[in-house]
Formats: C-alpha cells, sequence, structure tokens
C-alpha cells in the first residue's frame, strides 16, 4: 500500500507542471456520459492453432497429440490420416461490453454480412479441427497405453455465440449456435470407425426434404417456416457456475444446459474397415441436465 502511496505521489508531481499550463475546463454532465457511456470495444479475428501435445495427468496420463484448429477443411494424407486444416478461422468479430449493472457481455460473430438477407455482422463462421491421436499412458514403468481415437477431424460453422458474466448469480451464461457439416474418426480401442457425422438444427431433415441444402446459401429460403438458422444450428444455453457436491457437501463446478436440440445424422459406421450402415436422429432434444464436477481422493 505504501508503494503505491508513493507511486500516486510521483505521478502527482510529474504531471503538475503540463497542469500549470493546461486550459483545464470542468466536465458537465453532457461530457461525463460521453465519457462513461462508451459502446464497448471490437476485436476483429483471425488466427490458426496448432499444439503439439495437451496431456492431463492424475496418476497415469491422457494424452491429445496434433491438435490443429483453423478454417477451411481437414487436411488429410494419402492413408486418411489427419495432417492439420488448409485454412485460418477468420471473419471474426468480437464484441465486449460491461453494462450498468457490471456484466460482461462478449458477442462474437461475422464481419462479414448474411449471404441471403444482406444483413451486417451474420454470416456463418467456418471451422476446422484437427486431432492426430488421444490415448490414455501408464507412469508405473509398465509401458502400457490404449490408443483412445485418431484421425479425428471435424468441420462446422459457428452461428452464434453469445457470453455473459452475470454479476448478480456469479454464473457464466452461453447462447451458442453451430453446426458440423462433416465428421470422421477412427476410435481406436474399439475397432469402430464413424465416417461422415454431420449435426445440424432440429428442422434440418424436414427441411432438407423440401429442398434445403446447409451448403447452398441459394437453398436456405426453403428451410421449415421459413428459419434457416434452426435448419442450420444446433442450440444451446449453457450455465456455468460454482455449486454443491452432493457427495461431499463441498464445492463444485455446476454445468447446466436447460435445453440442446438437434438432427444428427451418421452416414456410416464402420466395423473392420467395412461400413454396417448409417443412421440418424431426428429431432434429438436433450432437457434440464445438470453436471457437477469436483475433486476425489
Amino acid at each position: 500500500m505504501k508503494g503505491l502511496k508513493k507511486l500516486a505521489l510521483a505521478t502527482a508531481v510529474a504531471a503538475a507542471p503540463f497542469a500549470a499550463n493546461a486550459d483545464l475546463k470542468a466536465l458537465d454532465d453532457s461530457a461525463m456520459g460521453n465519457v462513461t457511456g462508451q459502446s464497448g470495444v471490437s476485436i476483429e479475428l483471425e488466427t490458426e492453432v496448432s499444439i503439439g501435445e495437451f496431456r492431463y495427468t492424475d496418476e497415469g496420463y491422457l494424452s491429445v497429440n496434433d491438435i490443429y484448429i483453423g478454417g477451411g477443411s481437414v487436411e488429410r494424407d494419402g492413408s486418411g490420416a489427419v495432417t492439420g486444416v488448409d485454412g485460418m478461422l477468420d471473419d471474426l468479430l468480437i464484441d465486449i461490453d460491461v453494462e450498468a449493472d457490471g456484466d460482461a457481455v462478449i458477442d462474437v460473430h461475422s464481419v462479414s454480412a448474411n449471404p441471403i438477407t444482406g444483413e451486417p455482422n451474420k454470416n456463418p463462421i467456418d471451422f476446422a479441427v484437427a486431432v492426430g491421436s488421444a490415448s490414455l499412458n501408464a507412469t508405473d514403468n509398465s509401458g502400457d497405453s490404449t490408443l483412445l481415437a485418431s484421425n479425428i477431424g471435424i468441420e462446422g460453422n459457428l452461428g452464434k455465440l453469445n457470453i455473459r458474466v452475470d454479476t448478480a448469480t456469479d454464473n457464466l451464461i452461453m447462447n451458442v449456435g453451430f453446426n458440423v457439416t462433416d465428421m470422421d474418426m477412427d476410435i481406436d480401442f474399439l475397432g469402430v470407425n464413424v465416417r461422415d457425422l454431420t449435426v445440424f438444427g432440429a428442422t434440418a431433415f424436414e427441411s432438407m426434404e423440401a429442398g434445403f441444402d446447409p451448403n447452398d446459401p441459394t437453398t436456405w429460403t426453403n428451410a421449415v417456416g421459413g428459419d434457416a438458422a434452426a435448419a442450420l444450428f444446433a442450440g444451446a444455453q449453457i450455465t456455468v457456475g460454482k455449486g454443491v457436491s452432493g457427495n461431499t457437501g463441498g464445492d463444485a463446478l455446476e454445468i447446466t444446459i436447460p435445453q440442446f436440440v438437434a438432427d444428427i445424422g451418421v452416414g456410416a459406421v464402420e466395423i473392420g474397415g467395412e461400413s454396417i450402415g448409417s443412421f440418424r436422429m431426428d429431432n434429438l432434444a436433450v432437457t434440464n441436465t445438470s453436471m457437477k464436477v469436483y475433486g476425489h481422493q
């Protein structure tokens, strides 16, 4: 505290000559309003991320290797192994505001306009994620390990991401809308491969029957009820905060999802390298979900 007082004093002394020669004027209420009533900060972002290894250690450890995050599509070599992504995560505009009640509000959307309506900042943001492998590994010198999954590639679009830090409840509240246009992965320890997995909004399958194509904006007007967003994007609200463990009575990380709705399809499930068929889940709704996470002995 003494150090802060000395710093404040030194700053005042240093500023004194400037103040003496300045034409100082008192701010009226209108001017003060212009100082405190600003419209927040906007950040335009483009990036590409790669991580050699993410490791979670308990006694043994979980290792996730060769992680790539960007835009465009997932790149693979001739054998189907993921090698990266071919573009940047871009067209991102992040608006940050702190409201009068102290809540922090972050709105993530596009720089570009919606291709159909021309509405600014409403174009879906494409993303691509590639993961080389995920494995469980022993640390007892046995050398044991299990390859859980490999060659994971996810391509999709972000339609909405709103984040609020609520000072009344101390909760982090997220509203998200997204889709997965293509996901492939090998689940090695089960000998199962998943091909062409998609996740869209809850009216996607019905809209597709009417000529809606998620990859062709000129057909989005064919969405059921004219609501392209409901067909394009699976939606969820996620609340993250501090809860109480029913087991220990101690603090826990509590995650609640009042509702998640989506249409999910899988183009092929392969066992032994051969497809055993495809499946889909129409109008999937997961509701009233609550999860508490805490450490144990």
